[in-house]
């Protein structure tokens, strides 16, 4: 997988591409999931000269800090993997904001050092995509604000995620880190030339674009793009393409367990992979009786370029267990208060360092997550188990304190989402006059038609009090359990927890556990 001598003094990606493109010319590397087109190994390396212009005539290039907001899957990938090659710090934005909302996110664009928005909205006919200048009514250059010792010219990608000061947390990940990366992925998971993946997810979100474009690409495999999660036709499709391994979140994974009609999930299909969120053991246990396909649970942060744990492939796959770590050294150290870290399942500090995780963040209000030896607290708690398996139990922040008791929400979660006739479940704790806080279920049911039905809707509360009062002590039982149409989610399908707290959800139902 590395590149040819003679192309050795070119940057890393785009030695990559064009190595792929001389030994595996018109091997398709992409596919449209819902239409024709297709680019090859090839047609991609023509792209990255041909891109390298087109910046180029817009004054960008090299160094540059450039947002894509650009809908089409294989365009976004085209201008994503292109700018990485050409050095270009890419900023990826969501492009379901529309052209006119996007120019107001002006402060984010400046944050990350963006001047210039490339876009696929209102572009010209003889163009996919066309520039928004955020600085003026000309684009210029402007200078990198990237600090790396890897240089500022040498490409990457710059994500913000929100922070809790209110402050977003801005990062850069060199190409070189995201290439570390997909490299990890790809030996981890097996992949050949012979293999190919299924995209469901945001190519704007890092684990598209390090788990499925540049770990296929450093695979020399093949990989197929959908706009978003269809699950109508959803196995269709893996059939139609030969698809050998998908890229899920535990909320996709949720809505394949129940198989549709004469629907078969093909036997191509190697495995899942299951990332973003937590995935409940019961819905673990679910899919591969349901599907027989087994499903690679992994945990990852934006920081560590996607992926710090994972399953392994070949090995034991523990239910509720994000797995052991990949090219990531990981540590539990002590909460706030304890001493220290004595034996396997106790709960601490998940904190991470490693080549593929940034050393500091752009925004120097974060620098406190940083100790001096260069380790990153993650804000994320969990343990190792006598076999060095992680296990998460939720984050720092999501901690119930119940009149002194420390509550982990992801526990609560996990055993009530294996509850019959509960499709996700969401715990946080609310203000108690006496306690201080309690934890409070939020329900989303199966089947949405029962918050309708009193009778149904009183069976489901009577299950889940039946399931709360075997398994947890009085301290962990939900308080009140509340009824939703729909929890709140991110696009990755992570259930947005501070909507919740701050109400932005319509309860249908709520009752006393």
């Amino acid at each position: 997988m590395e590149p040819s001598s003679s192309i050795a003094d070119v940057r890393p990606l785009e030695a990559l591409i064009h190595d792929r493109a001389s030994t595996q010319a018109s091997a398709s590397y992409l596919f449209e999931a819902r239409g024709p087109r297709t680019l090859s190994f090839e047609g991609l390396s023509l792209e990255v000269i041909s891109l390298r212009q087109r910046l180029a005539s817009w004054n960008l290039g090299s160094g540059d800090h450039v947002g894509l907001s650009i809908a089409d899957p294989l365009t976004f990938a085209t201008w994503f993997l292109a700018g990485l090659a050409n050095g270009v710090w890419v900023a990826p934005f969501d492009p379901t904001a529309s052209t006119v909302n996007l120019l107001k996110v002006d402060r984010r664009a400046r944050t990350l050092g963006v001047a210039v928005v490339l876009s696929d909205h209102d572009a010209p006919d003889d163009a996919s995509v066309t520039w928004i200048n955020i600085a003026g009514d000309a684009p210029a250059p402007f200078n990198s604000r990237h600090t790396s010792t890897r240089g500022p010219d040498s490409g990457g990608v710059v994500l913000s995620s929100s922070g809790t000061t209110g402050t977003p947390k801005v990062m850069a990940l060199a190409v070189e880190q995201l290439l570390e990366t997909a490299g990890l992925i790809a030996r981890h998971n097996r992949l050949e030339v012979t293999d190919r993946g299924f995209n469901p997810l945001p190519l704007w979100h890092v684990n598209a674009e390090v788990v499925g474009l540049l770990a296929t690409l450093v695979a020399g495999a093949s990989l197929v793009l959908d706009d978003r999660f269809h699950r109508t036709g959803f196995w269709k499709i893996v059939d139609d393409f030969d698809v050998t391994w998908i890229n899920a979140v535990p909320a996709i994974i949720s809505r394949l367990v129940a198989l549709q009609g004469d629907e078969a999930p093909p036997s191509s299909v190697r495995f899942v992979r299951s990332a973003s969120a937590p995935l409940s053991p019961a819905l673990f246990d679910e899919f591969e009786a349901a599907t027989g396909i087994p499903i690679i649970q992994s945990y990852g942060m934006t920081e560590a370029a996607s992926q710090i744990c994972a399953n392994p492939l070949g090995g034991l796959r523990k239910a509720g267990s994000v797995g052991v770590p990949v090219g990531v050294e990981v540590r539990i150290a002590p909460l706030d208060g304890d001493t220290s870290i004595e034996g396997p399942s106790v709960v601490g500090q998940i904190e991470i360092r490693g080549p593929t995780v940034i050393t500091s963040y752009e925004s120097p209000e974060y620098d406190d997550r940083f100790d001096d030896d260069g380790w990153l607290r993650s804000g994320d708690l969990g343990y190792f188990d006598e076999d060095h398996y992680l296990f998460i139990v939720g984050r720092n922040d999501d901690v119930i304190n119940r009149g002194g008791e420390k509550i982990y929400p992801l526990e609560i979660e996990n055993v009530l989402a294996g509850v019959e006739g509960v499709a996700v479940v969401a715990v946080i704790g609310e203000p108690d006059e006496v306690f201080g806080q309690v934890p409070v279920a939020y329900v989303q049911p199966l089947d949405v038609a029962a918050l309708n039905s009193p009778g149904e809707l009183s069976m489901l509360v009577q299950r889940l009090r039946a399931v709360a009062y075997e398994a947890f002590s009085r301290a962990y039982r939900p308080a009140i359990v509340k009824f939703v149409v729909q929890l709140p989610v991110h696009a990755t399908g992570k259930v947005g927890k501070g909507q919740l707290r701050e109400g932005d959800v319509v309860v249908a139902y709520e009752e006393r556990l």
